[in-house]
């Protein structure tokens, strides 16, 4: 079942689905916006998946000879040996809410980190902190955010 979110955290979830993929989401952490001097400010951390790039095709390049090539176990890495690394962004919004540039909305998401999953917890605690915040930061799995999103995207192209 979605959940309703308030507004401006509708629309700042909105604004960060319109920057990174909501396939690639794995957490989002909201912390509660700060008001100050007519202007509400917001902090999310997001873990994603990392972007997969496709090698590119090369037509003229010629096929791959794997018959020569045995591979070589002892140095090939251990995948499983490695946490698995993920993509921290840092998502902020800054909306005015008074003055003559009221209702001017403002938001970046931007790469951060490559680190294990463990890693964003920490990131997390580290902010909480710096924000001298009493309240925990709103978590929201990657599979809410991205029904969210789809409900949200089916009603505004209504």
């Amino acid at each position: 079942m979605t959940r309703f979110l308030e507004a401006t955290r509708e629309r700042f979830l909105m604004a960060i689905a319109a920057a990174l993929p909501p396939e690639r989401f794995i957490e989002l952490h909201f912390f509660s916006p700060i008001r100050q001097g007519g202007v509400e400010s917001g902090v999310a951390v997001i873990a994603a998946h990392p972007e997969v790039v496709a090698p590119p095709i090369l037509a003229d390049a010629p096929p791959a000879e794997d018959e020569d090539i045995a591979p070589n176990e002892e140095e090939a890495p251990d995948e499983d040996a490695r946490p698995r690394r993920y993509t921290v962004y840092a998502a902020k919004y800054r909306l005015t809410l008074k003055g003559v540039e009221r209702g001017r909305w403002e938001c970046s998401v931007v790469a951060e980190a490559d680190a294990p999953l463990v890693t964003v917890e920490t990131v997390v605690r580290g902010v909480l902190r710096r924000s001298g915040d009493a309240d925990e930061p709103e978590r929201m799995l990657g599979d809410e955010a991205r029904e969210f999103v789809l409900a949200a995207s089916a009603h505004l192209s209504r």
